[in-house]
């Protein structure tokens, strides 16, 4: 069972990447499902729509995850009520719409689960996600409720990514942080069999400042004449991860960093 997980999908350019490309890696690279974090897709590259998820899903995407942005597009309040392959934070504060955590079964039977988190640190305030893991992992256990499990850490700083990750070690196939926009070269299996990387990078062009126009955000450090941050337009470049996972125990073989195309140097 081969998983792909792409990072934050960044406006435009990154859109545009994943249609045009997405169905044919799922085929070169022999993927059985995949998961992406689409929080910054939308035009003004931030938030999400309805047409853009449907377009994702109807490209090979299984799973939509988000994060802090996930209610810019407000549209998108309504709709993540009627569709279960869209995610939002699970330690939003309540009530919120939607869900953070479902379990989706694939054509094979197998039983694959999601879990959407969120940082706490510098961060939209939200429960603590901490405590929301230990809860969650009360309730739910790996080969009992799901045959795989899928986090997305939704963070700003890695020191939070990296306890997440042991404090899932063992007891999740893959836990991998997004939010940042920049791919960490630290892809590896944790002691207890769980795959992990500190950030999937974006899906979205590089040549940027993780997304938007580098000589407006440039002008905004700068104080000078500056807009509000819009997205970059050039040739994105798709990042994320694939694992090879082990059905007999629902942990990890293998992970290895994904990137194809644009201005990133592409790994294979």
């Amino acid at each position: 069972m081969r998983i792909l997980f792409l990072g934050d999908v960044v406006g435009i350019s990154g859109c545009t990447k994943i249609l045009n490309n997405l169905k044919t890696e799922i085929k070169k690279k022999k993927i059985d499902f995949v998961i992406v974090n689409g929080e910054n897709s939308a035009k003004p590259g931030v938030g999400l729509t309805k047409e853009i998820c449907n377009d994702f899903f109807n490209c090979g995407v299984n799973v939509i995850t988000s994060g802090n942005h996930v209610w810019d597009q407000k549209e998108i309040m309504n709709f993540i009520d009627t569709e279960n392959r869209l995610l939002r934070p699970h330690n939003l504060i309540e009530p919120s719409p939607g869900k953070g955590f479902e379990v989706y079964e694939t054509s094979n039977n197998l039983k694959i689960g999601v879990l959407n988190l969120m940082g706490n640190i510098f961060m939209k305030k939200c429960e603590d996600v901490f405590l929301a893991s230990k809860k969650f992992l009360k309730n739910y256990e790996l080969k009992k409720d799901y045959d795989l499990l899928i986090v997305d850490f939704h963070g700003e700083i890695t020191s939070e990514k990296n306890a997440i990750g042991h404090f899932f070690d063992g007891k999740a196939t893959l836990v991998v942080g997004t939010h940042t926009h920049i791919p960490t070269n630290d892809a590896r299996v944790l002691k207890n069999g769980t795959a992990y990387q500190t950030d999937a990078g974006m899906c979205g062009d590089y040549d940027s400042v993780i997304g938007m126009n580098k000589e407006n955000s440039i002008n905004r450090f700068l104080k000078e004449n500056s807009t509000k941050h819009f997205p970059a337009t050039g040739d994105a470049t798709l990042s994320g991860v694939i694992v090879e996972c082990d059905i007999k125990t629902g942990l990890s073989k293998n992970i290895e960093s994904y990137i194809f195309g644009g201005q990133l140097k592409n790994s294979f």
